[in-house]
C-alpha cells in the first residue's frame, strides 16, 4: 500500500484522494437566492443526511481551490438561511454538470443550464422542477474550517418540506430503479444507480446474530466462500443441527424426480443457471463416489444458494461437507 500524511502532499493531490477513496458519494442540486434576488444553482457531491428527528442534512461549499474566495452558495446561505436541496437523477446529470461552471454571482445557473425553477412553499430560492425529490431547508448552522484553498464550509440544514415525485414510489418505498440516481467519483467518473449497479443486503434481523467469529473452522478456511459470503452465514442466530441437515439430504433426494446429470460439466452448467438444487443432488452423487474435489462442490453449491438468498438450503448444504472430516 502507499502510505500518505496530507502535510506531505499538495492541497489537489489530498483532494484527489478524498473524492477517488471517500465513494461514491450523492450530489447535492442546491438552489439559493441572493439579497438582490439573483437565482442561483450549484451542485456539491460533499453532501449527505445526517438525522430525520428532525431531518438533518449537510453540504460543503468549500473555498475556491484557486484563490481561497467564497462561492456564491455560501455567500447566499449566510444572507438569507435558505435554500433547496435536489437529488440528481441520470436524465438530468449533463445539465447538472453545466450548472457547475464557474459563472460570476450575477448570473443565473437556471438559465445557464436549461433547468425549470418553480416556486417554494416556505422558502424563497426556487425548486428544479426536473428533480423528482426536493427539500426545502433552513441554514441550522454553518461550520468553517480555515481560510485557504479548498477549505471546507460545512453547511447544516433543517428540512423542512419534502417534494417527492409520485412516479419515484414502489409499495410506499423509493425504488432505486426508478429515482435513477447519480454520484460522483473520482475526476470526471459517475456512478449511475441504476440496473445491475443495485443490489441488496439483507439487514440483520435479531440483536443474537452469531457473528463471524462464531463460524466453523472449516468455512472460515474456505477458498470458494468469499468475506461476504462468510458474512451472510453470521446472520444466523443458531447452527443448524446434524438432524436437520440429514432430513436436509433425504428431502433433496426425494424433490426433482426427473433425472439430471451428475458429471462435472453438468455440475457447472447447474452453476451458471443457478440450479443450486440440482447442484446438490449431483454433490450427494460425487460423495458415493469419493470425487476428489467434494469439498469444493459442497461449497460451491452453498455459494450459489446463499448468493441466491435461500440462506437455510445454504447453512445445511454447507454442513454436509462435515460428513466427509476425518
Amino acid at each position: 500500500m502507499f502510505h500518505y500524511e496530507p502535510k506531505d502532499l499538495a492541497v489537489p493531490e489530498v483532494y484527489k484522494l478524498l473524492v477517488g477513496g471517500v465513494a461514491p458519494r450523492p450530489i447535492a442540486l442546491v438552489s439559493t437566492i441572493s439579497v438582490d434576488g439573483i437565482n442561483n444553482l450549484s451542485p456539491f457531491s460533499f453532501f449527505n443526511a445526517f438525522g430525520s428527528n428532525p431531518p438533518m442534512i449537510a453540504f460543503s461549499p468549500s473555498r475556491r481551490g484557486k484563490d481561497a474566495s467564497l462561492k456564491d452558495t455560501y455567500n447566499n446561505l449566510m444572507s438569507t438561511k435558505e435554500c433547496v436541496v435536489q437529488a440528481v437523477t441520470y436524465s438530468m446529470v449533463g445539465q447538472i454538470n453545466l450548472a457547475s461552471t464557474e459563472y460570476t454571482s450575477e448570473v443565473d445557473e437556471f438559465i445557464k443550464s436549461g433547468l425549470t425553477p418553480i416556486d417554494s412553499d416556505l422558502v424563497k430560492p426556487k425548486r428544479v422542477k426536473e428533480s423528482p425529490f426536493q427539500m426545502e431547508c433552513n441554514l441550522v448552522d454553518m461550520k468553517s474550517y480555515g481560510e485557504k484553498g479548498s477549505s471546507a464550509n460545512i453547511s447544516i440544514c433543517e428540512v423542512l418540506k419534502f417534494h417527492v415525485s409520485e412516479e419515484i414510489f414502489t409499495n410506499g418505498i423509493i425504488d432505486p430503479q426508478k429515482i435513477d440516481l447519480v454520484s460522483r467519483m473520482s475526476s470526471s467518473f459517475y456512478c449511475r444507480a441504476y440496473g445491475d449497479a443495485v443490489f441488496e443486503l439483507p439487514r440483520p434481523q435479531t440483536k443474537q446474530s452469531m457473528g463471524f467469529d462464531q463460524l466453523p473452522d472449516f468455512m472460515k478456511n474456505s477458498i470458494v466462500y468469499t468475506g461476504n459470503n462468510l458474512a451472510a452465514f453470521g446472520l444466523v442466530e443458531n447452527i443448524p443441527d446434524k438432524t436437520e441437515v440429514d432430513e436436509f439430504i433425504r428431502k433433496i433426494l426425494d424433490e426433482n424426480p426427473e433425472e439430471i446429470k451428475v458429471t462435472e460439466n453438468a455440475f457447472f452448467k447447474y452453476l451458471e443457471e443457478s440450479r443450486y438444487d440440482y447442484m446438490m443432488k449431483a454433490v450427494i452423487h460425487f460423495a458415493k463416489v469419493n470425487h476428489p474435489q467434494l469439498n469444493k462442490f459442497i461449497q460451491l453449491t452453498a455459494k450459489c444458494a446463499l448468493e441466491n438468498n435461500n440462506k437455510d438450503f445454504a447453512w445445511k448444504a454447507a454442513l454436509y461437507e462435515l460428513n466427509f472430516h476425518n
